[in-house]
């Protein structure tokens, strides 16, 4: 019961991060209160990566990317650590 709520979890703020990275391709979504919202809660954690990787040619931020796979590493050992 833990192991489903905690991937349940992470699967929500997954697919707010996948939102929040979609939404930075369109900035006039950001006055929607939704976005927000999101912007809020998955910043802190995309701008632990943007610390220490630049945007390429000061455009493509490849930055979510690798936050993407420490989320999913995280997400594994977690899982683990409960079961």
């Amino acid at each position: 019961m833990l192991i489903r709520i905690v991937q349940l979890l992470f699967n929500i703020y997954f697919v707010m991060l996948f939102i929040r990275v979609i939404s930075s391709w369109f900035p006039n979504l950001s006055r929607y209160k939704i976005l927000r919202f999101v912007y809020y809660y998955t910043d802190p954690y995309l701008n632990l990566f943007r610390r220490f990787i630049p945007p390429i040619g000061g455009v493509l931020d490849l930055s979510p990317l690798v936050a993407f796979i420490a989320f999913r590493i995280l997400e594994k050992v977690v899982l683990h650590l409960i079961a």
